[in-house]
């Protein structure tokens, strides 16, 4: 008889749930496939993780805490945090997946644990607003636009592929040559 490890049987579900909402969003998301997936019983994943919609929230939460530790801001060296940035994404494509299907089914109108993850960001947006104040950073472009252009500028690429492929080209040639462009576009954003 095998031992049961519920955290183990927690964390199966969570990675097939990532790749299942990945692929097919909130609305195409199968319980049955991401079940399969876990080798786990679907009554397991709804007595863990409550409803599908709350999956996809917790899914999306680990995701973005994911990328906030490995990648802190730093409006202090905008090259090294964009690398970073590009690094993360190109190695982790599904965090920016999840946002766009996030975006794509809940739309304007607000989304699930929206205020926690304002206050995320707005953190994140202080570390611009510190650096201007220190003057390492141009102040012309306010802090909260600035890093939504700079997220922009950083997962555009990998968010569409065949947009960077059909645009800018395939080779890794083409991928440095766009990537010492992304760096020089965020240096002229906040160039004093």
């Amino acid at each position: 008889m095998s031992v049961r490890d519920p955290e183990a049987t927690k964390a199966r579900i969570f990675e097939a749930a990532t790749a299942e909402f990945a692929a097919y969003g909130i609305a195409g998301a199968r319980v049955d496939r991401i079940a399969r997936e876990a080798k786990a019983n679907k009554q397991l994943i709804y007595a863990y993780f409550g409803n599908k919609a709350e999956l996809f929230a917790q899914v999306l939460e680990k995701a973005l805490v994911d990328i906030a530790v490995s990648t802190p801001v730093d409006a202090e060296n905008i090259d090294d945090w964009i690398d970073r940035l590009l690094d993360y994404h190109a190695a982790h494509p599904h965090v920016l997946r999840l946002l766009f299907w996030e975006g794509l089914e809940y739309g304007t109108d607000g989304i699930p644990h929206e205020e926690e993850r304002r206050t995320h960001y707005d953190r994140k947006t202080a570390a611009f607003a510190t650096a201007q104040a220190k003057g390492v950073i141009s102040d012309a472009i306010p802090p909260q636009d600035l890093l939504f252009m700079m997220v922009a500028l950083a997962g555009w690429s990998t968010a569409v592929p065949q947009m960077r492929r059909i645009l800018v080209g395939g080779t890794d040639d083409d991928g440095a040559r766009l990537r010492s462009s992304i760096r020089e576009a965020a240096r002229r954003l906040t160039q004093q």
